[in-house]
């Protein structure tokens, strides 16, 4: 039973037919993505707001978010709202709530905080002082208290001050959604998951041509795209949730949801190639598609981007080149000119190229203009994610 405070009153949550509002967590740039996904898996009252989306749902829509979303890194549900206008009404507040219905004794947790309050200026502290009021509310009924752990708590909480505004969420997910499960092999600068499942469904392909990726690494991008064309879902490597822990889960109606999606799962039609000049992180991305058992139907090559061709006929091309950040590549702007060069030789009509970079003055170097530009972040960098429509011969004789 969850307890959710409205005004003066508390009212408890008592069936998980019932709805109530969510929070999907996203990146910069995601959000209308997200929101798509979770039109379609039925959630209702969707509204986009920065780095999140929030909606209104059942359990059944919080276990199906968590299962299928390729762009989000944490469903939370909120439970509690108050204001607190100083340390001791923030913690006094969190006392009051029935924390004997959400967790056991024996549980454990762990609070992530983030505040933007004149009031409430260290975070820090401020999940300091609500995992105080947890605690002494269990000693004084109990005589003994959850324990904390930052590892793999039962129960991982998220408090989220506004000004004098507090709002108490739970995380339903456990670890970060872009940790799907299949990635057992790592390269340097790998892509986040949930960035490059964003790519594939910001550069609009449907898994109705061929895809390729030219400078693939360790295959993060080839798997999303592998995942989406046979509409794999997101998660369906991965094991354990937070919300299975949860008093309320439900293993039936998880059973269901998961029986479900997996029965949506079908055959891609095309072809998805990936290609690298270096046979070490070709290797990695190998391992990690043979355990995602999609070896199959991805074909890797041992080749430079300036000589490996796409597959034939329409085909688009999504890749993600070194930055200069955490690889190091000697003359960025060579490269981004070979690269330029090879969308204009190698690739001709029927291709379309996407590519992310955060270098906003190498870029300027491919030599050829987007057709367009999305703001994005990679983690803390500021990116561009470029599109060009590539066609045979120039542009003059093109419109001849």
């Amino acid at each position: 039973m969850i307890i959710i405070k409205e005004g003066n009153k508390q009212v408890a949550q008592k069936s998980n037919a019932e709805r109530f509002k969510m929070i999907a967590k996203t990146m910069f740039g995601l959000e209308e993505v997200l929101a798509a996904e979770l039109k379609e898996l039925g959630a209702e009252d969707i509204t986009p707001v920065t780095r999140a989306v929030t909606f209104t749902g059942t359990m059944e829509t919080l276990y199906k978010a968590n299962y299928c979303c390729r762009t989000a890194l944490a469903i939370l549900k909120p439970f509690a709202e108050f204001e607190a206008n100083d340390e001791q009404e923030l913690y006094d507040n969190v006392y009051k709530i029935e924390w004997e219905h959400i967790l056991d004794v024996d549980a454990t947790f762990f609070i992530e905080s983030a505040a933007n309050s004149k009031i409430f200026t260290n975070s820090y502290y401020a999940a300091l002082k609500t995992k105080d009021a947890i605690v002494d509310r269990f000693r004084s009924m109990f005589g003994k208290r959850p324990s904390i752990d930052t590892e793999n708590p039962t129960y991982k909480f998220n408090i989220h001050i506004f000004q004098n505004h507090v709002t108490l969420l739970m995380n339903s997910s456990g670890e970060s959604l872009h940790k799907r499960g299949y990635r057992q092999a790592v390269g340097i600068a790998p892509i986040n998951e949930v960035l490059a499942a964003g790519l594939i469904q910001l550069s609009g392909w449907k898994a109705d041509c061929s895809f390729f990726d030219p400078m693939c690494g360790s295959g993060t991008l080839l798997i999303e795209a592998a995942m989406f064309a046979n509409n794999i879902p997101a998660q369906y490597y991965r094991r354990n949730f937070a919300f299975m822990r949860w008093k309320e889960f439900s293993i039936l109606d998880w059973k269901r949801v998961k029986e479900r999606a997996d029965r949506e799962i079908r055959e891609f039609e095309y072809e998805i190639w990936g290609s690298d000049i270096d046979m070490g992180v070709l290797q990695q991305a190998e391992t990690n598609l043979k355990y995602a058992k999609l070896h199959h139907d991805v074909m890797l090559y041992n080749e430079s981007i300036e000589t490996k061709e796409p597959p034939e006929g329409e085909c688009i091309i999504i890749t993600n080149p070194p930055y200069g950040e955490r690889i190091a590549v000697e003359d960025l702007n060579s490269m981004y000119t070979m690269i330029g060069n090879t969308f204009k030789n190698l690739y001709g009509d029927g291709k379309t190229a996407w590519l992310i970079t955060s270098d906003f003055e190498a870029m300027k170097n491919i030599g050829l203009r987007p057709s367009r530009k999305i703001h994005l972040f990679n983690g803390p960098l500021e990116c561009r994610f470029l599109k060009f429509d590539l066609y045979s011969g120039s542009k003059k004789d093109r419109y001849k």
